[in-house]
């Protein structure tokens, strides 16, 4: 289990709360929200390694600084959640895509639920953009981080600076 692994983490203040994000030495493997934010006790503050680069490129991302991230990720899940994150990291800065689209794209175009639920349970938001995966109509619909977060995430990335102070 992921929570007894000695990981490393760092936690930051944003726009849209606490966030904390945990990895090995070798990549990110988590993000989570402030309502999750709370390390394990076998895990450490990170000093350097790709979780401290990850808290870099997440600041710059709020700061309206950086658009896409590069830093090593190993998110778990079933090679059909490993499909779905692949393809959501390929949804450009500022754009959405219906659950319907992303089925479409790994060429399993009656998986849309499916592909929902592995969004959903995507352990690495943000850097893997699920906020920015919507549904058929253009709705919001669910997102880990909850619905105000999602809204305030898209309108960082749309400019709209008035709605995200708002929220």
């Amino acid at each position: 289990m992921i929570d007894q692994e000695a990981l490393q983490y760092r936690r930051l203040e944003t726009p849209i709360g606490h966030v904390l994000v945990a990895g090995d030495f070798k990549a990110v493997r988590l993000v989570h929200f402030d309502r999750e934010s709370q390390p394990h006790p076998v895990w450490f503050e990170s000093r350097d390694g790709p979780v401290r680069e990850a808290a870099r490129q997440l600041e710059a991302y709020f700061a309206r600084g950086r658009t896409d991230f590069d830093v090593r990720l190993d998110p778990r899940g079933t090679p059909f959640q490993q499909r779905v994150w692949q393809e959501l990291q390929k949804i450009p800065y500022g754009e959405t895509v219906s659950y319907g689209e992303l089925a479409k794209r790994i060429g399993q175009p009656s998986a849309a639920r499916a592909v929902g639920a592995a969004n959903g349970a995507n352990p690495i938001p943000i850097i893997i953009p699920c906020h920015r995966a919507v549904g058929a109509d253009g709705s919001l619909t669910g997102f880990g981080g909850g619905l105000p977060v999602k809204r305030k995430l898209l309108a960082l990335e749309s400019g709209q600076r008035a709605l995200v102070a708002a929220l």
